[in-house]
């Protein structure tokens, strides 16, 4: 016990030197990072396939785009969204199938879904997991998760292991927070969701993005020392969980840093922020440096590395 508290003191003192060091720049200006709300990227195992959340605050849909000799296509929406309220797209690691968040309705002819989070209700804007299987070069009609999942109306933020395990968000037992949940995937199904051992419902967690192996969690939380909803990243050693560690102000900014995921080598932080750019005074901003949200990216290498370190004997 006493080695790994001294490792995790050694870990939270390197992190905030990294985070000195650490530069976010904007994903694609101007074609994936928009004038509208853009967040959540989801990449196929190439890396030459991005589906991602686009919004204008009220409706939103997952669009596609394509990597073409460096530069990614004019995105349009992909071919499962469009019709109902859809977000937060994530690619399992192997490309063969894709959860995302919708209002649709959870039987057909249904209404779509009303929300109830962080202590009230927003009609309309309530979320379940679906899911589409990549099958004879397209994707499948889209298919609710079972209830065990879809436990509450406003299920939120999925992410993918490689076992084909599910982390997610819900409300917490206190409705004014947001909490993180697993669902193992165990003979064909899903286990009954199980809350994160480091996310208690005390403060608001939001959107994990988990490493193919679950060796570790990017996510967002409004736990000291956030100034709003700021990003963590916490490691998994020998089965056990350890103490989130703070990104630090050079990647966290004074307005909400949230939607974390990760490229396919698992190298890169994504996430979405309404942060500006900083530019020259007397220089004209682009249209979508708006101060909605555009994505953004880090290296995750530096936390990486110096968490390998900290277990070498």
């Amino acid at each position: 016990m006493l080695r790994y508290a001294v490792l995790t003191v050694f870990a939270l003192i390197c992190a905030d030197a990294l985070a000195q060091d650490v530069t976010p720049t904007v994903f694609a200006p101007g074609v994936i990072s928009g004038p509208l709300h853009d967040s959540a990227p989801a990449f196929t195992p190439d890396g030459n396939t991005v589906y991602f959340t686009r919004s204008d605050g009220t409706y939103s849909g997952i669009l596609v785009s394509h990597l073409d000799h460096g530069h990614w296509s004019t995105p349009v929406m992909a071919p499962f969204s469009g019709q109902w309220s859809d977000m937060e797209p994530s690619m399992s690691p192997d490309g063969r199938f894709l959860v995302f968040v919708s209002n649709r309705p959870s039987t057909p002819g249904g209404k779509p879904l009303d929300g109830f989070f962080m202590g009230r209700s927003f009609p309309e804007r309530g979320g379940n997991l679906w899911k589409v299987m990549w099958q004879n070069g397209k994707w499948s009609a889209p298919v609710r998760l079972p209830d065990n999942v879809n436990r509450s109306d406003s299920t939120f933020a999925p992410s993918v292991a490689a076992d084909g395990s599910l982390y997610f968000m819900h409300p917490a037992a206190n409705p004014k927070h947001f909490q993180l949940y697993r669902a193992a995937w165990h003979r064909g199904g899903y286990d009954d969701p199980q809350p994160l051992p480091f996310s208690d419902g005390h403060v608001t967690d939001v959107d994990p993005a988990v490493a193919p192996d679950e060796s570790f969690v990017v996510f967002g939380s409004s736990r000291s020392p956030a100034r709003q909803i700021d990003l963590f990243i916490v490691f998994r050693d020998n089965g056990t969980w350890g103490t989130p560690i703070h990104l630090g102000n050079g990647v966290n900014s004074a307005v909400s840093d949230a939607e974390a995921r990760l490229s396919p080598d698992h190298r890169t932080l994504y996430f979405a922020s309404d942060r500006l750019v900083d530019i020259a005074p007397g220089t004209v901003r682009a249209d979508w440096d708006n101060s909605k949200y555009n994505i953004w990216q880090i290296p995750l290498a530096p936390w990486l590395e110096a968490h390998a370190k900290a277990q070498q004997p």
